[in-house]
């Protein structure tokens, strides 16, 4: 029994022509609609190896922070897949010249850890968080760019606005789980 397709590969629509998405410039995607979706690429920081006080004024500065943002905004959290086959290679090289015993076991721990980590289904992976808002103007986009950087600054977190290649990784997080590419996710009706 032939099964009759009943769409042509000419009629297959990407995912991505279903998204508003006109282009990614300027640290900023460009929506259909002329709105522009940017905002800050956040450093982590590890709260946790903090003393108690310090940690409960990062989060006591962070929750006024947020207080002060008026108009909508998204945090995410998004993985970055990381080659880590250069700080093996490294770590070979460094276990060939150490000569105590104690040091080629420490290293050889390590290159073991990695090799697991790579060896995983998972891969090794960098969290970076983000916060993005959308907005027409560019002046206004200016203005909260500032005002993140220097809010989170105060809550003691380094930011920076974010790139081209940041919120082409985003997309790729969401559309194409993680992988970048130069094709179209194939949606069937």
């Amino acid at each position: 029994m032939e099964k009759n397709s009943k769409y042509s590969v000419k009629d297959q629509r990407y995912a991505e022509s279903w998204i508003p998405v006109k282009s990614i410039l300027n640290g900023a995607i460009q929506l259909d609609d002329g709105m522009q979706v940017t905002g800050v690429k956040i450093q982590p920081k590890n709260i946790f190896i903090m003393d108690y006080d310090s940690q409960k004024n990062v989060i006591y500065n962070l929750r006024n922070f947020y207080n002060t943002l008026d108009y909508e905004f998204w945090i995410i959290c998004a993985d970055r897949p990381v080659d880590i086959n250069v700080y093996l290679s490294q770590l070979q090289l460094l276990y060939n010249n150490v000569s105590t015993p104690v040091m080629k076991k420490l290293i050889l721990q390590d290159i073991n850890k990695a090799n697991l980590f790579m060896s995983k289904e998972i891969g090794v992976a960098d969290t970076e968080y983000f916060i993005l808002f959308r907005e027409r103007r560019p002046e206004i986009i200016a203005k909260r760019i500032q005002n993140l950087i220097s809010g989170l600054a105060t809550c003691g977190l380094n930011s920076s606005q974010t790139s081209n290649e940041d919120l082409r990784v985003l997309l790729d997080g969401f559309f194409n789980d993680g992988r970048r590419t130069d094709f179209g996710t194939v949606i069937s009706e």
